[in-house]
């Protein structure tokens, strides 16, 4: 009778210690230039190209819930946040494909579509709460193959999963999540990003005319530093016909200042480094202030 009870008194104690909210958070990703890999298996489909994985990312607070329910917020410069979107057809079919149901809240500082990774970043951030909560028993490698294959089949996305599942400026040299990926650490100045607003990266990655135009101004050398960074992808801006109006002019102010400057790709907005380039983006809106991240996703708080 005692060891009935004592056992009773276990299954209650490991029930109230079992995490019921894991939050977790995942920086987002600048693409500065990039070319589409379709491989033989959506493992190696992907993109080749170089970016940096930027501090501003995605935070993901996961409850378990008898139904599903997926909330996107964005939090303005005050700190308040505010709904932009209920639910997500990528983290739904992320859920659904592990068979479990929670409460999802996804939350950024930085505008959604335009060219900062953040649906990679939204799911890389929740798988990694997910698999914490529910014990799935996954790897961060399984959860970064899970993740690629999700976005690639949605197409909203190619490369930034892969990117996002470390830290530094990336050189992407093969597609899917093992292809060779080197990454430099040699950043210290802050970014500073402006939008105008998103580009429709669906209707881009399913355009074969314009894919292939892309293809075509994607630069033959590999950047050595961070100047050579900005200086190809500011060629393969000019001629991939991603450009808008918009772009192009904050990118000549930038010039005439001194400061590297070019397009987030795939949005409508320009990435700019140096101390310099706040005062050169401040006249054209909002201007984010983020830096290189040193790691990818990671769970940041566990709650019973």
């Amino acid at each position: 009778m005692k060891e009935n009870t004592v056992s009773s008194l276990i299954k209650i104690l490991h029930q109230l210690m079992k995490p019921k909210t894991v939050i977790a958070c995942c920086p987002g990703h600048i693409s500065g230039y990039f070319k589409r890999v379709i491989g033989e298996t959506i493992a190696d489909t992907g993109s080749i190209g170089a970016g940096i994985v930027i501090s501003k990312g995605v935070t993901a607070t996961v409850n378990i819930a008898g139904e599903t329910s997926i909330c996107v917020k964005r939090k303005n410069f005050l700190g308040s946040s505010y709904e932009v979107a209920s639910g997500s057809p990528l983290l739904d079919h992320a859920l659904n494909h592990f068979g479990v149901k929670a409460s999802v809240i996804t939350e950024s500082v930085l505008p959604l579509g335009a060219g900062f990774g953040l649906s990679a970043a939204a799911l890389l951030a929740t798988l990694t709460a997910v698999n914490h909560l529910f014990n799935l028993g996954m790897t961060g490698e399984d959860i970064g193959q899970c993740a690629h294959a999700f976005e690639v089949s949605h197409h909203t996305g190619l490369g930034d999963v892969a990117a996002c599942q470390d830290g530094g400026w990336d050189i992407r040299s093969g597609p899917g999540i093992h292809g060779l990926i080197e990454r430099k650490f040699d950043m210290p100045e802050p970014l500073y990003i402006v939008s105008f607003g998103p580009i429709r990266t669906p209707a881009i990655l399913g355009s074969p005319r314009q894919m292939k135009r892309i293809e075509s101004a994607f630069p033959q050398t590999i950047p050595e530093s961070i100047d050579d960074l900005f200086l190809l992808s500011r060629h393969f801006a000019e001629h991939s016909g991603l450009m808008t109006r918009e772009v192009e002019e904050v990118l000549h102010l930038c010039d005439a200042a001194g400061v590297l400057s070019s397009m987030t790709m795939l949005g409508n907005g320009v990435f700019a480094y140096g101390r310099n380039a706040y005062h050169a983006l401040s006249p054209f809106g909002p201007v984010y202030e983020c830096h290189m991240s040193s790691h990818g996703a990671r769970i940041i708080e566990v709650l019973s």
